[in-house]
């Protein structure tokens, strides 16, 4: 340990066991800059607390179900789009079979609306899904670099 520069070359018996004392102390405490193994043990007891704490809420957030796979709700609001767009695909067949006199001009623009309403209800739910996953990744990312720094 001398040799490595890890305790004083020089000095008397008590002052080299002082000295060795120290250096324990502070390895124990992680302040020694002690690479055990090449690993840090303050570094290493901050990134498993990080893991904890990431691990706890998410099975919190499960737990109260405001989470879920991104692919699980992206299945469920793809069965409910098709849900939708299967009812208003049957709007032309009511139409005719409860309002025979119907003026082709007032079923298509009944259509019309109709298709309008389906499309921007499928943009807009695309882009708040695409929004919503954006901001959460962004505060995952936010929350690891505060937990880093």
């Amino acid at each position: 340990m001398m040799k490595e520069g890890k305790l004083p070359s020089l000095g008397s018996t008590g002052e080299l066991i002082l000295a060795y004392c120290q250096r324990l102390r502070e390895q124990a405490a992680g302040r020694a800059g002690g690479e055990l193994g090449g690993l840090n043990l303050v570094q290493e007891r901050a990134a498993l607390a990080r893991e904890q704490r990431i691990a706890q809420a998410l099975k919190n957030s499960v737990s109260k179900g405001e989470y879920a796979p991104v692919g699980l709700l992206a299945d469920v609001l793809g069965r409910a789009a098709s849900a939708v767009v299967d009812r208003m695909e049957q709007v032309d067949g009511q139409l005719r079979k409860a309002c025979p006199d119907l003026s082709e001009e007032a079923r298509t623009t009944v259509l019309t609306v109709l298709a309008g309403a389906r499309n921007e209800w499928i943009r807009a739910t695309a882009k708040l899904v695409s929004e919503d996953i954006d901001a959460m990744l962004q505060e995952q990312d936010e929350s690891e670099e505060g937990l880093a720094g």
